[in-house]
């Protein structure tokens, strides 16, 4: 049995373009997304806290150090420059993967330099 589980989370990042006429996609910083162990042309989900918007692309590679989060082509109706989003990855895991599986989780300042990092996700109380 396979289940899907969160591969790797970019949290609060800042929305740096929304390229209407662009091919669509993702543009988001290289060495992000080596961070986070995410990959060119992987599908992605974004959720836009500023509106809730909720959409699915993939990943185009951004020039390195530059923080760039660009969406593009008709997702740039759903986020515009300045809102935060929380970019996730998903992927299956095996059973015996499932046990030992850790996500990235890649948390995001200003200008999208990261805070921290974590590999969990503390439990939420009452």
């Amino acid at each position: 049995m396979q289940t899907i589980l969160l591969k790797a989370k970019l949290h609060q990042a800042r929305v740096t373009h929304a390229v209407l006429e662009y091919e669509g996609s993702c543009a988001i910083d290289g060495d992000l997304l080596d961070m986070a162990g995410l990959h060119e042309y992987e599908q992605i989900q974004i959720y836009n806290i500023e509106n809730g918007n909720r959409f699915t692309t993939y990943i185009i590679r951004g020039e390195p150090g530059s923080g760039i989060i660009s969406v593009n082509g008709a997702a740039a109706h759903l986020a515009d420059v300045g809102d935060r989003v929380i970019i996730c990855a998903y992927a299956n895991y095996s059973e015996s993967e499932r046990q030992q599986h850790k996500p990235a989780l890649i948390y995001l300042a200003e200008k999208n330099h990261v805070s921290h990092t974590s590999n969990a996700i503390p439990v939420q109380v009452a």
